[in-house]
């Protein structure tokens, strides 16, 4: 499949073509690799996750359109397919935490400072859309 950048590529200058993409793909693998082992966020996924072949694609082709520009993730906001799911703040502490790991241990710096920047908006974002609000305080 052919892919062509969408006219603002490649968000991180430098940063196109099959080494930027094998990279991209080698950091979701192992962000799986450490959530699927993880006690908390392991059993949801799998719970979720029917065919994990099509999604470590799903999520390879959104983190390179993030992070390249990429015209490849065609499936809307990703907020939108997590609106379902039970979570806890552990969940969001945790998803972090295993996305911190697989691009220290993945990406070059260039490409983990975006990538970090996009996942701490993205988790604030989904904490905001899917935890409760607090109870309002009751006045003295």
């Amino acid at each position: 499949m052919t892919d062509r950048p969408c006219p603002e590529a490649p968000l991180v200058p430098g940063h196109a073509g099959e080494e930027s993409e094998a990279l991209i793909a080698t950091m979701v693998r192992q962000f799986y690799a450490i959530a699927l082992a993880d006690d908390l966020l392991g059993p949801m996924f799998r719970a979720e996750i029917d065919d994990m072949d099509e999604h470590l694609i799903i999520v390879t082709d959104f983190w390179s359109h993030a992070l390249l520009g990429t015209s490849r993730y065609k499936r809307g906001t990703p907020f939108t397919h997590h609106t379902h799911l039970e979570v806890a703040e552990a969940h969001f502490t945790r998803w972090m935490a295993a996305f911190t790991q697989a691009v220290g241990e993945t990406l070059p710096p260039d490409l983990a400072g975006p990538a970090m920047k996009r996942a701490a908006h993205m988790t604030e974002s989904f904490r905001m859309g899917l935890m409760p609000l607090p109870a309002p305080r009751a006045k003295p």
